[in-house]
């Protein structure tokens, strides 16, 4: 297990692809260290991300267990082997609730892959320190099982890798559609599913965004039975009438207020092709942190966006994890974890015809 009584240690992990000839490891897994260790058990969120040439790295969120409150991100490099990844922990980017009497332990983790599953099951072996020995990790991500594009108005079933699927119409999460790992539905156009894993769910968590489309014409309903003739149609008895039934009293409902809209942050820009903030990001985001704090109630959703530059999977990753130096930088501002979640839509929303900086942006929204 990687949190031990006596210290802490963090975890961000990004990681990258088997080889040029194996299935991509990009994206978002979801899971838990030591599930079943007597001593507890850490949900934890690992970020894969692909670099050039062989090596990969990455980034692990870890918690303790249901305490949100102590957490650790480590980053993370490491190679490709035959069956998965060997991953190293280079250094702890962020940790909350530090304590003389808690550390993580750091080490090596060997993760092997499951194809059918799209799960990663990781060996953890650490440098000696305190009660730090080994652990044993499972991962799985959210895949697109099923065509990514299906005949308009068609009857389809959805399927998608993941454990304890959740299915939602908006990236809020206000709508849910369906649980599980299949959906069956009929599109009439384009749409996009918001999906997250309960499977150890923390603060955390990614919302992936499954966009499916549709092709060909919508079907028109089909042409109506023609009615027989009246001289073949059986007489039926007069309906006796019955009085109508007392309409039930309309209970008073207030309207439901719509969200604020998002505003842009233009300032607050990152250096290319990564999430790490420009020194132009400081004023407004210290800014943004003095608000929150003279409004103790307000919470905020931070979202990623990239230009359509590049590939798509990249894109989905480069922005949520901008989202998420946006959050860590609010953070450590002083500002609860527990006001911010985070999105990333990545080059799905652009406001200008790209290639334009301006598209790789961070809005905030205020939430209710």
């Amino acid at each position: 297990m990687n949190f031990r009584l006596g210290g802490s240690l963090a975890g961000l992990l990004l990681i990258g692809t088997l080889s040029a000839r194996a299935q991509s490891l990009a994206g978002v897994w979801q899971g838990v260290e030591d599930e079943f260790a007597p001593q507890g058990y850490c949900p934890s969120v690992l970020r894969v991300q692909q670099r050039g040439g062989e090596n990969v790295f990455g980034v692990l969120y870890q918690q303790s267990g249901a305490q949100a409150g102590i957490s650790v991100t480590f980053q993370m490099e490491g190679t490709p082997t035959p069956a998965g990844l060997t991953l190293e922990h280079v250094r702890k980017l962020a940790e909350s609730g530090r304590s003389p009497f808690r550390y993580w332990c750091a080490g090596s983790i060997t993760f092997t892959y499951d194809a059918s599953q799209e799960k990663l099951t990781g060996h953890a072996t650490y440098a000696p320190q305190g009660q730090c020995s080994t652990g044993t990790f499972s991962f799985y991500r959210i895949k697109l099982k099923s065509a990514a594009t299906v005949p308009a108005g068609a009857l389809t079933t959805l399927r998608v890798s993941g454990r304890d699927v959740r299915w939602y119409a908006d990236p809020e999460l206000t709508q849910p559609v369906a649980t599980g790992n299949t959906y069956a539905t009929r599109l009439r156009q384009t749409t996009t599913f918001y999906l997250k894993q309960n499977y150890f769910a923390t603060a955390e968590s990614p919302v992936v965004p499954i966009t499916i489309r549709v092709s060909g014409p919508v079907p028109a309903p089909g042409p109506a039975t023609p009615a027989p003739p009246d001289s073949l149609r059986p007489l039926a008895p007069a309906p006796v009438p019955v009085p109508p039934a007392p309409l039930p009293a309309l209970a008073a409902t207030a309207p439901v207020a719509p969200l604020p809209p998002p505003v842009v942050l233009p300032t607050v820009l990152f250096k290319l092709a990564t999430a790490e903030l420009l020194p132009t990001a400081r004023p407004a985001l210290n800014r943004l942190a003095e608000e929150l704090r003279t409004r103790p109630t307000l919470r905020l959703r931070i979202a990623g966006h990239t230009d359509r530059v590049g590939e798509s999977e990249k894109n989905q990753l480069l922005s949520e994890q901008r989202a998420e130096a946006v959050k860590t930088y609010l953070v450590q501002a002083g500002i609860a974890a527990g006001r911010l979640s985070t999105v990333g839509y990545g080059d799905k929303q652009p406001l200008y015809p790209a290639p334009d900086a301006r598209n790789r942006r961070v809005e905030v929204q205020e939430l209710f």
